[in-house]
């Protein structure tokens, strides 16, 4: 009892002179631990002292002789664990790396034994993957005892932890960390498949981590911080914001990618550094495929299936990212608005041939002007939509990156048609894929449609854009951003709209359902359909419903208020529907008459407008036309009472009323023609539903 209490007074005589006099503490403690060797308590006076004043030479000594004559006690694990945890921090204060330079001075085998010690100590395990992660980083040697164990302890972790998506803290981890040490590491014999399925794993987290949707705009508890998952800012739930970040992912994946294939031996030049190069690889490679068996066949096939999905899934983002942006970057990319795929329905203006020596009206032809924008094609460029007799007509001023979207595209649709060109690689993608499960990718499943809708494929469209509705539904607990789905919603219907066009599917009952959607959505003052409607939307539900409307209005039997409503759509990209306009004119004058009253409220057209004056006159037939609202009412009444002398002071009213009301037209014609047309579609949203075949 004599000795501790002797060893207790020495050290409560060291701790009163510590901040007085330091150096006689210092010999006070020199002097106990002489006399008493044995003593914990001494020796961890002297380290505290040390540690405190940031001596990091002799306060790694120190720590160095408790931890190797004082193992079992709890606080020299204490104060280990404190040294760790600044290891594994990014935190940049005076005291971590004061920390981490004590950490330093401890010899390689101790400071290799420490960690993995300190390992066993931990019972979460995520903060024992990190400390290992240490040691494998710290000391290579030990990646072929502790690397593949350490990454199926992650990969199991996030199975027992049921995660519902690939981009989670173990898997983090596992891809970024862990996989280079292992994959690298060449005194490791590590099987083919196993590597293919480490392959896989990186992959599935790097797609994802890439492809993330934008979060409900919440807050978050990071280590960092409250955290806005709606803004830029991405925390992965168990890792800090720092952490949580991965730079250049497909670069990495490709990193990845070329070391697996040197390992398992696939064919192909070693020095591939890009997705391109390699899909023109594995082109090749398919051509000797049905030739191989065996081992030689599974190695050949496991290379182009693994190469070319991801080729596929890189191209297929980038068009998509392009395309509809407000998928990957939240809610201000909805200012952008997205990007639809649908038919050309340009050749709805000159599908009606019309013989010009037969047109016996001088109709005066307006000149384009010289300034109007062209589009381009996808094939305009070399190189794009090779082999393919389908054009993707962009206009590249609205779309400054158009040439590479198209090409991401075509890279795309080649990749997938390389998927399955072969029953054995359809095979292996599908398995990919239900892994994956990609059918719940929303971005996939929008590439995949308007890959269909390119193909000509509009029943196989319609049945993917309803498995798009079914993958748009929000999971329980999430929550969309302000428009996105109404956006999506709007975007899948105008397709459809376009599918059932092209099908021929006029009269039947979606097609009617989907059509009044569409003049619903025109009609909505919605800020966020605003850049689709004014550049794409209306126009192409305009040339949507002129092609409906034509089917009755040059029909056998009489209809004008559908000849009507195509004479008002024609007024849209003036002067390409002329020719039809012509036809139009034709077929009143083979009638004899024309009632419209709609004419002077959304017919505004110069060119139009000369030539219904022009049928009045008697060089143009004297027809007889109703365009004033009640005026067939005036010319019935007219018809009744002949014998009176008033009829002659009616008839002179309705010639007189039609003049004015053709020179008041006339200056309507500087108005803005969509506003015309966004007008007839909202005010005659019911006439129009009722019209239509």
């Amino acid at each position: 009892m004599s000795a501790q209490k002797d060893c207790e007074f020495l050290v409560k005589r060291a701790r009163e002179l510590v901040s007085d006099d330091p150096c006689a503490a210092k010999a006070w403690l020199i002097t106990a631990r002489t006399l008493y060797p044995a003593d914990f308590n001494i020796q961890y006076e002297m380290y505290i002292i040390e540690r405190n004043a940031e001596r990091t030479a002799s306060a790694g000594r120190l720590l160095y002789d408790m931890f190797i004559n004082f193992p079992d006690q709890p606080i020299v694990w204490r104060e280990i664990s404190v040294i760790t945890a600044a290891l594994r921090s990014d935190s940049q204060d005076k005291h971590a790396q004061f920390l981490r330079g004590l950490f330093e001075t401890l010899p390689g085998r101790v400071q290799c034994e420490m960690l993995l010690k300190a390992t066993e100590q931990c019972f979460n395990t995520l903060e024992k993957a990190e400390m290992l992660l240490l040691l494998l980083k710290r000391f290579p040697e030990s990646v072929v005892q502790h690397g593949v164990n350490l990454g199926e302890t992650l990969l199991e972790a996030e199975a027992s932890e049921n995660v519902e998506t690939a981009v989670n803290c173990f898997r983090k981890l596992f891809v970024c960390d862990v996989l280079p040490l292992v994959i690298n590491n060449m005194d490791m014999r590590l099987p083919a498949s196993l590597m293919q399925k480490y392959m896989l794993k990186a992959a599935e987290f790097y797609i994802g981590y890439v492809t993330r949707g934008p979060s409900p705009d919440v807050q978050i508890q990071g280590k960092s911080g409250l955290v806005s998952r709606g803004s830029q800012r991405y925390v992965i739930d168990g890792l800090s914001e720092k952490s949580s970040v991965v730079a250049e992912p497909w670069e990495r994946l490709l990193d990845i990618l070329a070391v697996v294939g040197a390992r398992c031996e696939w064919q192909g030049d070693k020095g591939q550094r890009s997705y391109v190069d390699m899909l023109q690889r594995v082109k090749e490679l398919c051509r000797y495929l049905p030739g191989l068996e065996g081992d030689t066949r599974f190695r050949c096939c496991s290379q182009v299936v693994i190469c070319t999905a991801l080729v596929l899934f890189r191209s297929a983002f980038l068009y998509v990212s392009a395309v509809q942006p407000a998928l990957f970057q939240g809610v201000n990319a909805l200012s952008s608005g997205p990007w639809i795929l649908v038919e050309d329905l340009s050749s709805v203006y000159n599908d009606v041939e019309v013989e010009r020596g037969a047109v016996k009206h001088a109709h005066k032809k307006r000149k384009l002007a010289d300034g109007r924008e062209r589009t381009m094609s996808s094939d305009d460029e070399e190189g794009l939509g090779k082999g393919r007799s389908r054009h993707i007509v962009v206009n590249k001023t609205e779309m400054p990156s158009w040439s590479e979207t198209l090409e991401s595209f075509r890279i795309a649709r080649e990749s997938w048609d390389l998927l399955h060109s072969h029953d054995g690689l359809e095979t292996e993608f599908k398995k990919i894929c239900a892994s994956w499960k990609t059918d719940s990718w929303l971005w996939f499943r929008i590439f995949l449609t308007d890959m269909i809708i390119y193909q000509g494929q509009y029943r196989k469209a319609l049945s993917s854009l309803l498995q798009m509705a079914a993958v748009q539904q929000p999971q329980p607990g999430q929550q969309s951003p302000t428009g996105q789905t109404s956006l999506e919603h709007h975007r899948a219907l105008i397709q459809q709209a376009s599918c059932h066009y092209a099908l021929g599917e006029y009269r039947v009952n979606n097609t009617e359902v989907v059509m009044t959607l569409i003049v619903v959505i025109i009609s909505e003052h919605n800020v966020l359909l605003l850049p689709c409607t004014t550049k794409a939307i209306l126009p192409f539900c305009l040339q949507l419903m002129l092609a409906c409307f034509k089917l009755r209005a040059f029909a056998d039997s009489r209809d004008d208020l559908s000849l009507g409503h195509v004479v008002v759509l024609l007024q849209q990209d003036w002067p390409q529907g002329e020719l039809l306009f012509l036809k139009a004119v034709d077929k009143i004058c083979q009638q004899g008459s024309f009632q419209y009253e709609n004419f002077f409220n959304y017919v505004t057209n110069i060119d139009m407008l000369e030539e219904f004056a022009y049928l009045r006159t008697p060089e143009g037939g004297r027809i007889q036309l109703e365009l004033l609202p009640n005026q067939g009412m005036l010319i019935k009444s007219q018809s009744v009472c002949l014998h009176h002398t008033v009829t002659r002071g009616i008839t002179k009213g309705v010639k007189e009323d039609f003049r004015l009301a053709m020179e008041r037209q006339v200056s309507r014609c500087g108005e803005n023609l969509l506003s015309v047309l966004h007008r007839f579609c909202i005010n005659e949203k019911i006439i129009i539903i009722q019209s239509l075949p």
